[in-house]
């Protein structure tokens, strides 16, 4: 009986040791495996998406309550195809950035005159990045300029002011960009 533990232990153990061994054993792969893994730890490694940091930074630095919600502005652009920047600087053309607007409206984009109520900032930036997506950018009206006559008439230097707010949040360097 004592014999036929220490076999019964040894197989277990040869086991263990065998599924150790092909655990850690290089795989083999071909070429386009290896290409494809290399390429993507390369672009992970070498373009950090810095876009959440830059607009958070640069909305902290303009005092803005929609300074914690940078991500949404990110994810929504994403998810609608919009330039990153664009619905972040329209905030600062309409309400700076989100501090002139009518108390508990959550509207920081001039949205029918500000009449508009939202419940929330991450409802609201979801509302108009789908608005300007479908409404505005799939009707060719994709920049600021070609928008401003629909969104902002009659002026003629909306498209120019939303513009130059896209460039500095752009230009913006977080702290951790810097050190």
């Amino acid at each position: 009986m004592v014999k036929k533990k220490d076999n019964m232990k040894k197989i277990i153990l040869g086991l263990l040791f065998a599924m150790l061994i092909s655990f850690f054993a290089p795989q083999k792969a071909g070429a386009a495996q290896v290409a494809g893994a290399s390429a993507r730890l390369k672009t992970s490694l070498d373009k950090k998406d810095t876009r959440i940091e830059k607009l958070s930074f640069f909305l902290e630095e303009n005092n803005s309550p929609l300074t914690r919600f940078a991500g949404d502005f990110i994810k929504t652009a994403d998810k609608y195809k919009l330039d990153w920047r664009l619905v972040a600087a329209i905030t600062g053309v309409e309400s700076t950035f989100g501090k002139r607007i009518p108390q508990g409206s959550f509207n920081a984009y001039g949205w029918g005159n500000g009449k508009i109520y939202f419940e929330s900032w991450s409802q609201s930036i979801e509302h108009v990045s789908s608005v300007l997506a479908e409404k505005y950018v799939a009707k060719g009206l994709d920049t600021p300029q070609k928008m401003a006559s629909v969104y902002a008439p009659p002026s003629q230097t909306w498209g120019s002011k939303v513009n130059y707010f896209m460039e500095k949040i752009d230009q913006t360097h977080s702290l951790s960009l810097t050190l």
